[in-house]
Protein backbone atom coordinates (compact mmCIF):
# COMPACT_ATOMS: atom_id res chain seq x y z
CA UNK A 1 0.00 0.00 0.00
CA UNK A 2 3.41 2.18 0.50
CA UNK A 3 3.76 3.27 -3.05
CA UNK A 4 -0.30 3.71 -4.12
CA UNK A 5 -1.64 6.64 -6.15
CA UNK A 6 -4.35 9.06 -3.67
CA UNK A 7 -6.54 7.29 -5.84
CA UNK A 8 -5.95 3.85 -5.25
CA UNK A 9 -5.92 4.63 -1.46
CA UNK A 10 -9.13 6.54 -1.96
CA UNK A 11 -10.93 3.22 -3.65
CA UNK A 12 -9.12 1.27 -0.04
CA UNK A 13 -10.65 3.97 1.79
CA UNK A 14 -14.37 3.29 0.35
CA UNK A 15 -14.03 -0.65 0.56
CA UNK A 16 -13.03 0.02 4.47
CA UNK A 17 -15.45 2.10 5.16
CA UNK A 18 -18.09 -0.31 3.68
CA UNK A 19 -16.93 -3.60 4.77
CA UNK A 20 -14.69 -2.70 8.52
CA UNK A 21 -16.89 0.61 9.75
CA UNK A 22 -20.39 -0.68 7.94
CA UNK A 23 -20.59 2.82 6.72
CA UNK A 24 -24.30 3.65 5.07
CA UNK A 25 -24.04 4.05 1.26
CA UNK A 26 -25.25 7.89 1.51
CA UNK A 27 -22.02 8.34 3.97
CA UNK A 28 -19.89 6.61 1.73
CA UNK A 29 -21.10 8.52 -1.35
CA UNK A 30 -20.24 11.45 0.42
CA UNK A 31 -16.63 10.58 1.05
CA UNK A 32 -15.98 9.49 -2.25
CA UNK A 33 -17.93 13.06 -3.70
CA UNK A 34 -15.19 15.34 -1.15
CA UNK A 35 -12.28 13.35 -0.89
CA UNK A 36 -12.68 13.06 -5.52
CA UNK A 37 -12.76 16.90 -4.95
CA UNK A 38 -9.77 17.09 -3.04
CA UNK A 39 -7.40 14.77 -5.17
CA UNK A 40 -8.67 16.48 -8.20
CA UNK A 41 -6.99 19.41 -6.64
CA UNK A 42 -4.10 17.53 -5.66
CA UNK A 43 -3.64 16.17 -9.03
CA UNK A 44 -3.52 19.76 -10.55
CA UNK A 45 -0.81 20.73 -7.84
CA UNK A 46 1.30 17.64 -9.20
CA UNK A 47 0.76 15.94 -5.98
CA UNK A 48 -0.78 11.66 -5.98
CA UNK A 49 1.25 10.58 -2.92
CA UNK A 50 -0.36 10.60 0.64
CA UNK A 51 3.75 12.05 1.52
CA UNK A 52 3.08 15.00 -0.46
CA UNK A 53 0.07 16.10 1.14
CA UNK A 54 1.20 18.91 3.15
CA UNK A 55 -0.45 21.88 5.44
CA UNK A 56 0.03 24.16 2.37
CA UNK A 57 -1.95 21.98 -0.28
CA UNK A 58 -4.84 21.92 2.34
CA UNK A 59 -4.64 25.46 3.18
CA UNK A 60 -4.75 26.28 -0.46
CA UNK A 61 -7.90 23.54 -1.45
CA UNK A 62 -9.40 25.43 1.66
CA UNK A 63 -9.27 28.65 -0.05
CA UNK A 64 -10.49 27.38 -3.58
CA UNK A 65 -13.83 25.77 -1.62
CA UNK A 66 -14.23 29.46 -0.12
CA UNK A 67 -13.99 30.86 -3.20
CA UNK A 68 -16.91 29.47 -4.91
CA UNK A 69 -19.02 30.97 -1.97
CA UNK A 70 -19.28 27.81 0.15
CA UNK A 71 -21.34 27.51 3.09
CA UNK A 72 -18.95 26.95 6.64
CA UNK A 73 -20.84 23.32 7.17
CA UNK A 74 -20.55 22.50 3.77
CA UNK A 75 -16.57 23.12 3.92
CA UNK A 76 -16.49 21.00 7.17
CA UNK A 77 -18.03 18.01 5.49
CA UNK A 78 -15.04 18.27 2.65
CA UNK A 79 -12.79 18.26 5.84
CA UNK A 80 -14.31 15.82 8.23
CA UNK A 81 -13.82 13.85 5.07
CA UNK A 82 -10.01 14.25 4.84
CA UNK A 83 -9.11 13.75 8.21
CA UNK A 84 -10.92 10.24 8.16
CA UNK A 85 -9.08 9.63 5.55
CA UNK A 86 -5.73 10.87 6.89
CA UNK A 87 -6.29 9.12 10.02
CA UNK A 88 -6.98 5.54 7.93
CA UNK A 89 -3.69 6.06 6.46
CA UNK A 90 -1.94 6.58 9.83
CA UNK A 91 -4.06 3.61 10.71
CA UNK A 92 -2.30 1.55 8.40
CA UNK A 93 1.26 3.37 8.92
CA UNK A 94 1.26 5.05 5.29
CA UNK A 95 2.99 8.56 5.70
CA UNK A 96 0.53 11.71 5.38
CA UNK A 97 -0.39 14.97 6.95
CA UNK A 98 -1.23 13.95 10.71
CA UNK A 99 -4.99 14.58 11.01
CA UNK A 100 -4.69 16.86 14.06
CA UNK A 101 -2.81 19.45 11.51
CA UNK A 102 -6.60 19.99 9.93
CA UNK A 103 -8.78 22.01 11.89
CA UNK A 104 -12.55 23.16 11.02
CA UNK A 105 -13.89 25.91 9.72
CA UNK A 106 -15.93 27.66 12.77
CA UNK A 107 -19.26 28.18 12.78
CA UNK A 108 -22.46 29.70 14.43
CA UNK A 109 -23.92 27.51 17.10
CA UNK A 110 -27.12 24.95 15.52
CA UNK A 111 -30.30 26.17 15.23
CA UNK A 112 -32.98 23.36 16.54
CA UNK A 113 -36.29 23.56 15.54
CA UNK A 114 -38.79 22.14 17.66
CA UNK A 115 -42.70 22.11 18.66
CA UNK A 116 -43.39 23.53 22.51
CA UNK A 117 -45.58 21.46 23.93
CA UNK A 118 -48.93 23.20 23.31
CA UNK A 119 -47.74 23.33 19.49
CA UNK A 120 -47.11 19.20 19.84
CA UNK A 121 -50.52 19.00 21.62
CA UNK A 122 -52.43 20.57 18.41
CA UNK A 123 -50.22 18.63 16.01
CA UNK A 124 -51.24 15.32 17.37
CA UNK A 125 -54.52 16.18 17.68
CA UNK A 126 -55.04 17.61 13.82
CA UNK A 127 -55.50 14.56 12.13
CA UNK A 128 -59.59 13.97 11.49
CA UNK A 129 -59.52 9.94 13.13
CA UNK A 130 -62.58 9.57 12.32
CA UNK A 131 -60.97 8.01 8.73
CA UNK A 132 -58.92 5.77 7.95
CA UNK A 133 -56.30 7.88 6.51
CA UNK A 134 -56.62 10.38 9.68
CA UNK A 135 -55.83 7.14 11.71
CA UNK A 136 -52.75 6.21 10.09
CA UNK A 137 -51.68 10.04 10.27
CA UNK A 138 -51.88 9.93 14.08
CA UNK A 139 -50.37 6.57 14.61
CA UNK A 140 -47.43 8.19 12.33
CA UNK A 141 -47.24 11.70 14.45
CA UNK A 142 -47.37 9.69 18.04
CA UNK A 143 -44.96 7.21 16.42
CA UNK A 144 -42.44 9.64 15.31
CA UNK A 145 -42.76 12.14 18.50
CA UNK A 146 -42.35 8.83 21.03
CA UNK A 147 -39.61 7.40 19.27
CA UNK A 148 -37.40 10.17 17.78
CA UNK A 149 -37.14 8.14 14.30
CA UNK A 150 -35.22 9.75 11.52
CA UNK A 151 -37.95 9.23 8.31
CA UNK A 152 -35.69 7.11 6.95
CA UNK A 153 -36.11 4.74 9.62
CA UNK A 154 -39.89 5.11 10.28
CA UNK A 155 -40.46 4.24 6.41
CA UNK A 156 -38.60 0.49 6.25
CA UNK A 157 -40.17 -0.21 9.57
CA UNK A 158 -42.28 -3.83 9.33
CA UNK A 159 -45.11 -4.45 11.36
CA UNK A 160 -43.31 -7.60 13.07
CA UNK A 161 -40.50 -5.79 14.44
CA UNK A 162 -42.79 -3.89 16.45
CA UNK A 163 -43.27 -5.29 19.94
CA UNK A 164 -46.48 -3.77 20.89
CA UNK A 165 -46.73 -6.06 24.18
CA UNK A 166 -43.81 -3.92 25.41
CA UNK A 167 -43.91 -0.58 23.61
CA UNK A 168 -40.03 -1.02 22.41
CA UNK A 169 -38.64 -2.38 19.14
CA UNK A 170 -34.85 -2.24 17.89
CA UNK A 171 -34.00 0.00 14.73
CA UNK A 172 -30.96 -0.02 12.52
CA UNK A 173 -29.95 3.32 12.17
CA UNK A 174 -27.05 5.50 10.61
CA UNK A 175 -23.98 3.48 10.45
CA UNK A 176 -26.45 0.40 10.81
CA UNK A 177 -26.35 0.97 14.77
CA UNK A 178 -28.93 -0.74 16.39
CA UNK A 179 -30.71 0.78 19.17
CA UNK A 180 -34.07 0.42 21.04
CA UNK A 181 -36.48 3.23 21.35
CA UNK A 182 -40.05 3.44 22.77
CA UNK A 183 -43.46 3.94 22.38
CA UNK A 184 -46.00 6.14 24.71
CA UNK A 185 -48.69 4.66 26.21
CA UNK A 186 -50.32 7.19 23.69
CA UNK A 187 -48.39 6.20 20.81
CA UNK A 188 -49.00 2.41 21.46
CA UNK A 189 -52.63 2.79 21.50
CA UNK A 190 -52.68 4.93 18.24
CA UNK A 191 -50.49 2.14 16.53
CA UNK A 192 -52.70 -0.82 17.65
CA UNK A 193 -55.59 0.90 16.81
CA UNK A 194 -54.42 1.81 13.19
CA UNK A 195 -53.11 -1.73 12.66
CA UNK A 196 -56.13 -3.49 13.50
CA UNK A 197 -57.98 -1.20 11.15
CA UNK A 198 -55.53 -2.93 8.40
CA UNK A 199 -56.97 -5.72 5.79
CA UNK A 200 -53.56 -5.85 3.85
CA UNK A 201 -51.27 -7.84 3.52
CA UNK A 202 -48.52 -5.65 3.22
CA UNK A 203 -45.44 -6.22 5.20
CA UNK A 204 -44.62 -2.41 5.93
CA UNK A 205 -45.83 -0.54 8.92
CA UNK A 206 -47.09 2.34 7.61
CA UNK A 207 -48.96 2.13 3.90
CA UNK A 208 -50.24 4.70 1.49
CA UNK A 209 -54.18 4.48 0.37
CA UNK A 210 -54.57 1.39 -1.91
CA UNK A 211 -56.31 3.85 -4.04
CA UNK A 212 -53.86 6.41 -3.97
CA UNK A 213 -51.97 5.11 -7.31
CA UNK A 214 -53.46 6.34 -10.10
CA UNK A 215 -53.99 2.75 -12.62
CA UNK A 216 -56.27 2.90 -15.33
CA UNK A 217 -59.89 1.91 -15.04
CA UNK A 218 -59.26 -1.32 -17.00
CA UNK A 219 -55.85 -2.67 -15.30
CA UNK A 220 -57.54 -2.47 -12.14
CA UNK A 221 -60.44 -4.28 -12.86
CA UNK A 222 -58.31 -7.09 -14.80
CA UNK A 223 -56.77 -9.94 -13.05
CA UNK A 224 -53.41 -8.75 -14.19
CA UNK A 225 -54.09 -5.16 -12.89
CA UNK A 226 -54.92 -6.97 -9.45
CA UNK A 227 -52.29 -8.84 -9.67
CA UNK A 228 -49.73 -5.98 -9.98
CA UNK A 229 -51.50 -4.15 -7.09
CA UNK A 230 -50.86 -7.21 -4.79
CA UNK A 231 -47.14 -7.11 -5.54
CA UNK A 232 -46.59 -3.49 -5.29
CA UNK A 233 -45.73 -2.67 -1.78
CA UNK A 234 -47.70 -0.02 -0.76
CA UNK A 235 -45.14 1.36 1.65
CA UNK A 236 -45.23 5.45 2.27
CA UNK A 237 -41.91 6.85 1.14
CA UNK A 238 -39.95 9.78 3.04
CA UNK A 239 -41.43 12.24 0.92
CA UNK A 240 -45.11 11.06 1.57
CA UNK A 241 -44.28 10.81 5.19
CA UNK A 242 -42.92 14.69 5.20
CA UNK A 243 -46.26 15.70 3.24
CA UNK A 244 -48.47 14.49 5.88
CA UNK A 245 -46.62 16.33 8.72
CA UNK A 246 -46.30 19.39 6.91
CA UNK A 247 -50.57 19.13 6.07
CA UNK A 248 -51.21 18.54 9.79
CA UNK A 249 -48.75 21.61 11.07
CA UNK A 250 -50.73 23.25 8.69
CA UNK A 251 -53.98 22.46 9.82
CA UNK A 252 -52.87 23.18 12.71
CA UNK A 253 -51.80 26.41 12.70
CA UNK A 254 -48.49 26.23 13.49
CA UNK A 255 -46.76 29.00 11.61
CA UNK A 256 -43.20 27.11 11.91
CA UNK A 257 -41.95 24.84 9.00
CA UNK A 258 -42.29 21.59 10.85
CA UNK A 259 -40.50 18.31 9.27
CA UNK A 260 -40.38 14.81 10.55
CA UNK A 261 -37.04 15.46 12.14
CA UNK A 262 -38.51 18.65 13.90
CA UNK A 263 -40.40 15.75 15.79
CA UNK A 264 -37.31 14.35 17.10
CA UNK A 265 -35.85 17.66 18.10
CA UNK A 266 -39.01 18.31 19.97
CA UNK A 267 -38.51 14.66 21.60
CA UNK A 268 -35.26 15.74 22.62
CA UNK A 269 -35.83 18.96 23.64
CA UNK A 270 -38.55 17.61 25.78
CA UNK A 271 -36.66 14.48 27.43
CA UNK A 272 -34.00 17.25 28.61
CA UNK A 273 -36.48 19.71 30.21
CA UNK A 274 -38.11 17.44 32.14
CA UNK A 275 -34.86 16.00 33.42
CA UNK A 276 -33.21 13.19 31.07
CA UNK A 277 -29.31 13.19 31.41
CA UNK A 278 -27.99 13.68 28.36
CA UNK A 279 -26.26 10.71 27.78
CA UNK A 280 -29.33 8.61 27.96
CA UNK A 281 -30.85 11.10 25.23
CA UNK A 282 -28.06 10.30 22.81
CA UNK A 283 -28.57 6.39 23.30
CA UNK A 284 -32.49 6.99 22.53
CA UNK A 285 -31.46 9.25 19.60
CA UNK A 286 -28.98 6.97 18.08
CA UNK A 287 -26.28 9.43 18.19
CA UNK A 288 -22.42 8.22 17.80
CA UNK A 289 -21.20 11.12 20.00
CA UNK A 290 -22.91 12.94 23.14
CA UNK A 291 -21.34 16.26 21.25
CA UNK A 292 -24.50 15.75 18.47
CA UNK A 293 -26.56 15.19 21.28
CA UNK A 294 -25.21 18.47 22.99
CA UNK A 295 -26.86 21.00 20.61
CA UNK A 296 -30.27 20.53 22.07
CA UNK A 297 -28.77 22.18 25.86
CA UNK A 298 -29.77 25.50 24.15
CA UNK A 299 -32.91 25.03 24.48
CA UNK A 300 -32.75 23.80 28.30
CA UNK A 301 -30.37 26.17 29.05
CA UNK A 302 -33.07 29.25 29.97
CA UNK A 303 -34.69 26.95 32.12
CA UNK A 304 -31.36 25.80 33.94
CA UNK A 305 -30.92 29.18 34.19
CA UNK A 306 -34.48 29.75 35.99
CA UNK A 307 -34.04 26.83 38.72
CA UNK A 308 -30.79 28.75 39.64
CA UNK A 309 -32.34 31.96 39.93
CA UNK A 310 -35.23 30.44 41.95
CA UNK A 311 -33.52 27.97 44.47
CA UNK A 312 -29.49 29.48 44.40
CA UNK A 313 -29.20 30.31 48.49
CA UNK A 314 -27.77 33.61 47.57
CA UNK A 315 -30.19 35.09 44.61
CA UNK A 316 -32.51 35.63 47.51
CA UNK A 317 -30.20 37.61 49.67
CA UNK A 318 -29.88 41.45 49.63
Amino acid sequence: MYDMDLSTLLRKFLEDCELERGHSPRTIANYEHYLGRFIEFAYEQKIDKPAEITLDLVRNWRLTLHRQNLKINTLNYHLIALRSFLKYLAKHDIESLPVEKIELADQEGRQIAFLEAEEIERLLAAPDVQLPRGLRDRAILETLFSTGLRVSELVAMDRAQVNLDRGEFGVRGKGGKVRVVFLSEPAKEWLIRYLNSRHDNDQALFIRSQMSKKIPHDQFHSTSGKARMEKESLRLTARQIERIVQAHAAAAGIVKRVHPHVLRHSLATDLLQNGADLRSVQEILGHASVTTTQVYTHVTNPRLKEVHQAFHRRQNKS
